[in-house]
């Protein structure tokens, strides 16, 4: 009985310095890990984020292994990353050993592009397999592929809510299959989960969606104890959950439009930034903005009934139905210039 007090005080300080540190990175910014001549793999690679977050590890001298459904828009991506390459790509010189100076040698650029259907399995495998043969182990594995419907539940067909569901969260579990192997054989590598704030509290009319997005952090989060039981510190884990982000995903997609100054779609590179300085520190978890960890912990704690009060307040409770009226709309008019 002795042996469980003392047990239970060493929890209790350690969960208090736990609360402490925490406090303390909000102070005092961390340090930026290095990612140079790392390679770094990012689904979803042709648009959107996972096109900025290219650019972003591009600037880091990461080495960049780009999947996309889409070819062209992936080699856009590629070509992009190339142009900030060149750029990096000057001589540059240092203090030699005996005084005057030496050259060190030009970075090398390195990008490569690979055509994968994350929704299929045996993409995702036989993809991986030529980037091991072609590039080598990956080091940094981006899961950032998503897709919506844009469908009422009840006008949507099953096979595109069973698209949604395999892109943004059975994907994530053969990508990791893939590369987590060697990851754990090196106690080395970073995961990292790009899902959205309606992974951590829904709205109505994209339940597929929001589906999706719950079991990616779900997945997530039990990675991430998985990896902590195994004692393999060195496979860091971060989760990125932002609000509305404007890409275009959601376009038409509105609050109350009181509230609305207050709290905009994010700009993607904004979001983007966000997410590499939590990746760039090992931080476990970013929501973008600070106002989502509130609103998560709102409905943790409060009655379904006053969360319905605080939506119809907010305008979050139909946000999405203009969204899916543009998209209906958009779909009409394509199956009626098919017709003509």
């Amino acid at each position: 009985m002795m042996i469980i007090i003392a047990e239970f005080f060493v929890v209790i300080l350690k969960v208090l310095w736990a609360f402490l540190t925490a406090g303390a990175k909000w102070i005092v910014r961390p340090k930026e890990k290095s990612v140079a001549g790392q390679v770094c793999l990012i689904t979803g690679a042709g648009s959107g984020l996972g096109r900025l977050f290219a650019k972003e590890f591009a600037r880091r001298r990461a080495i960049l292994v780009l999947w996309d459904i889409n070819s062209q828009s992936n080699e856009e991506t590629a070509e992009m990353v190339r142009q900030i390459y060149h750029e990096l790509d000057t001589p540059v010189t240092k203090d030699g050993p005996v005084g005057g100076v030496e050259e060190v040698p030009p970075f090398q650029p390195q990008v490569y592009t690979y055509v994968c259907d994350v929704g299929k399995r045996e993409s995702v495998y036989s993809t991986a397999e030529k980037v091991r043969r072609e590039v080598g182990e990956v080091d940094i594995l981006i899961n950032n592929a998503g897709v919506v419907s844009g469908h009422h539940l009840l006008e949507c067909p099953d096979e595109l809510i069973e698209r949604t569901m395999v892109v943004n969260c059975h994907a994530h579990f053969w990508t990791t299959k893939a590369f987590l192997p060697k990851m754990l054989e090196l106690n080395h590598g970073h995961i990292v989960t790009v899902a959205s704030s309606l992974g951590l509290f829904s709205t109505a009319g994209v339940e597929d969606y929001c589906a999706s997005k719950f079991g990616a952090i779900g997945f997530h989060e039990s990675l991430s104890h998985e990896l902590k039981a195994s004692e393999k510190d060195g496979i860091s884990m971060t989760l990125v959950c932002p609000y509305l982000v404007d890409t275009g995903m959601f376009k038409g997609c509105r609050i109350r439009k009181e509230i609305e100054p207050f709290l905009p779609p994010l700009k993607p590179e904004f979001c983007v930034k966000q997410a590499m300085r939590a990746i760039l520190t090992d931080q476990p978890m970013i929501c973008t903005p600070r106002i989502v960890y509130m609103v998560n912990f709102m409905k943790s704690i409060l009655p379904f009934e006053a969360i319905v009060c605080m939506y119809r307040f907010l305008g979050a409770d139909k946000c999405m139905y203009p969204f899916l009226a543009q998209r209906k709309e958009a779909m009409n008019n394509n199956e009626a210039k098919n017709g003509i």
